[in-house]
């Protein structure tokens, strides 16, 4: 039997989804498969509609090396695992003549943990002696959670906390899940040989396809423990928000509540002077941390460096106390110590690194209304750490709707490590070979869409109202009769903008945070005349194919908050090496965020609509041609008037189609009351 071609394998998988097949979808297919073929690297964008989960899964599939998949979204882990991998798999099975296995596999305290259900949460010393499930009674929201994960885990074969409908409160989670550290591990657990964290990591062991997040992945590589079976082929999807997540996975944070807790943990354990010196530190460092000011500390101050010294060193006397001593007196010891080990050595570990103070290293104080401070430590950069971890022993194809920005890829390749596209290595240095490839998209932009910026508009301050923009935002939506998501760079301006608007206009505007975000997505798709205004999950994570989204606005560029720590420090940094700060960091954070912003207004072949941008600069700047070169290639307008137009035709071509809809739904319906009346 002759091995079929790559072009079969893909139209069988298309046709068995009840995809359509797409021009691009084959030419990322096939550059996926001379990628794994050849050991090199891909950077692939495929825009919205082109399916390229099928465009990379087909070739994996058909390589039949072990492939891990790496998303940044819980719907596209949900999709691969319960749609298109089940799919794919059963429609080629017959011409692959084997049938891969497939897995999902996230991080541990994504699963419920038996022990602490079974066993209870170690408590703190104020707390006593405590069981969740007696003490949150069951007319609480807490209590309701507890007696239904209880249930719920006699029925759930995974244990995912996603697999949960509907959710529990974080809190509640917290009572029945552990981290990495709190683990006892398998042998020492009574749960072990039931644990569902162990299963998926079995399962994931013996499959050919893992599907997993973005920050398992990083931790896989940061940590150096390897947490992912050994794996020929990686394909990161959604791949413009890697460099974020490895950055919060590498981000370490103490807080005074959180070092006062391991100093309760620690305390059943460890004799009372151990336990006093790590007090007594932990005191030091809280009436610290009261006087502490929001901003990055080019130097740590004298005090601070004193206080995270004796932190240190405070923690590690009790990290050696701990790991000698024997209390059989203490219930669950062996949960009680691993809680206080994890708590006291992450202290350790975060105090050592900011005394050590590494030139690589940006250290800041973040102060929360409700929290209150923090300090966090966070690299500079994460590129070094992706080339060495992420290219060195496999065939990496990184693919998402936005990598290429400014018209090239190599400002998102250097934000991954990657030498400029087209670099050769010498003798004395190896450097990752990788090629960039736009696909397109099936979708007609320039017919589509069109990308209006206002330009008669005062640019954005940093402070004060923009009246004439609110008038504009108004105006914009009364043309277009709602259907608008409005995106923009602060809650606090779109709090403002729907506080006037709802004022103004005669139609409902949904808020970010009034509600949960997929009730508000829900609730925006089922009426034309609503909009939603938000900030920035809003603009990634809404996709509302249809007429009831024709207008998207972006209050102004979505550059970094001037007082951002770790951009501020990224930007000085690049100018330090003889680089455009600006464009490197700024402009580049910009252009992703604006990228998927506007690709929120055409997300299937027969929407028509509008990106407004209420900016000027991206017409009169000088970097505006770079941001523009990052978006769609809608049909360009500085035109208001135009614009006003053209919204005004799409809802009024909107409204007659709804109405020929409902005419023909009603004719339909009265040919059946007349059925129904003949029988």
């Amino acid at each position: 039997m002759t091995k079929p071609s790559l072009p079969e394998l893909l139209h069988t998988a298309v046709t068995a989804v009840g995809g359509v097949e797409r021009p691009g979808q084959v030419t990322m297919a096939e550059a996926v498969a001379q990628a794994i073929d050849d050991g090199s690297h891909l950077l692939v964008q495929a825009g919205t509609g082109t399916g390229k989960s099928l465009g990379y899964l087909v070739p994996a599939l058909a390589h039949g090396e072990r492939v891990v998949v790496a998303t940044a979204t819980l719907a596209l882990q949900r999709q691969l695992v319960e749609r298109d991998l089940p799919r794919t798999v059963d429609a080629l099975h017959p011409q692959l003549r084997r049938r891969p296995e497939f897995a999902m596999l996230k991080g541990r305290s994504n699963y419920l943990c038996l022990h602490r259900l079974h066993e209870g949460v170690p408590q703190e010393e104020e707390d006593g002696l405590f069981d969740p499930f007696e003490a949150a009674a069951p007319t609480s929201k807490l209590g309701q959670d507890l007696l239904r994960l209880r249930d719920w885990s006699d029925d759930t074969e995974t244990g995912d906390r996603d697999d949960l409908t509907p959710g529990v409160s974080d809190r509640a989670w917290a009572q029945v899940s552990v981290t990495s550290r709190e683990c006892l591990g398998a042998s020492k657990c009574a749960y072990g040989a039931e644990c569902f964290a162990e299963a998926a990591r079995e399962r994931a062991k013996l499959a050919d396809v893992v599907v997993t997040n973005h920050a398992l992945l990083a931790i896989d590589a940061i940590e150096g423990a390897p947490v992912l079976p050994q794996h020929e082929v990686l394909i990161v999807d959604e791949a413009h928000e890697l460099v974020s997540r490895v950055t919060g996975v590498a981000t370490g944070e103490l807080t005074p509540g959180q070092v006062n807790r391991a100093v309760r943990r620690a305390a059943k354990l460890v004799d009372e002077k151990v336990a006093d010196q790590l007090q007594t530190a932990a005191e030091g460092f809280e009436r610290l941390m009261e006087l502490a000011l929001p901003g990055r500390l080019e130097e740590i101050p004298e005090d601070l460096g004193y206080a995270l010294m004796a932190l240190r060193d405070a923690a590690r006397t009790v990290i050696s106390a701990l790991g000698s001593t024997r209390d059989k007196s203490v219930q669950d010891e062996d949960a009680v110590r691993k809680q206080a080990m994890a708590s006291v050595e992450n202290v350790h570990a975060v105090a050592e690194r900011i005394t050590q103070g590494s030139e690589y290293d940006v250290v800041w104080y973040e102060r929360h209304d409700r929290f209150g401070a923090s300090l966090r430590v966070a690299p500079l950069s994460v590129s070094g750490l992706l080339r060495e971890k992420l290219f060195a022993e496999r065939s990496v194809v990184l693919t998402s709707a936005t990598l290429k920005l400014g018209g090239d890829f190599n400002g998102v390749g250097a934000s991954l490590g990657l030498p400029p596209e087209g670099t050769v290595g010498t003798e004395d240095e190896d450097v990752p070979v990788w090629k960039g490839l736009d696909v397109g998209s099936p979708f007609d932009y320039p017919k589509q869409g069109i990308l209006y910026v206002a330009r008669h508009l005062t640019a954005p301050g940093r402070e004060g109202s923009r009246g004439d923009m609110m008038d504009e935002l108004a105006e914009l939506v009364e043309a277009a009769g709602g259907r608008t998501l409005g995106l923009f760079s602060s809650m606090r301006a779109a709090q403002a903008a729907a506080e006037e608007l709802r004022g103004r206009l005669d139609k409902p505007i949904l808020l970010q945070g009034e509600d949960t975000l997929g009730e508000l997505i829900k609730n925006f798709a089922s009426d034309p005349d609503t909009c939603l205004f938000g900030t920035l999950s809003l603009w990634q994570g809404v996709d509302v194919p249809g007429p009831n989204c024709q207008l998207v606005v972006m209050d102004r560029i979505p550059f970094p908050r001037p007082d951002d720590p770790l951009m501020s420090a990224r930007q000085k940094a690049v100018e330090e090496a003889g680089g455009n700060g600006f464009m490197a960091v700024a402009a580049t954070h910009a252009a992703l965020l604006m990228a998927q912003g506007a690709g929120r207004l055409v997300r299937a072949t027969g929407d028509r609509g509008v990106v407004a941008v209420l900016d000027p600069r991206l017409a009169t700047a000088r970097y505006g041609s770079y941001l523009r070169a990052s978006l769609p290639d809608f049909w360009y307008t500085t035109d208001r008037n135009q614009v006003r137009r053209s919204l005004a035709a799409i809802d009024a071509a909107a409204k007659a189609a709804t109405e020929k809809a409902g005419d023909a739904k009603s004719g339909d319906e009265r040919a059946d009351e007349t059925r129904a009346a003949d029988v």
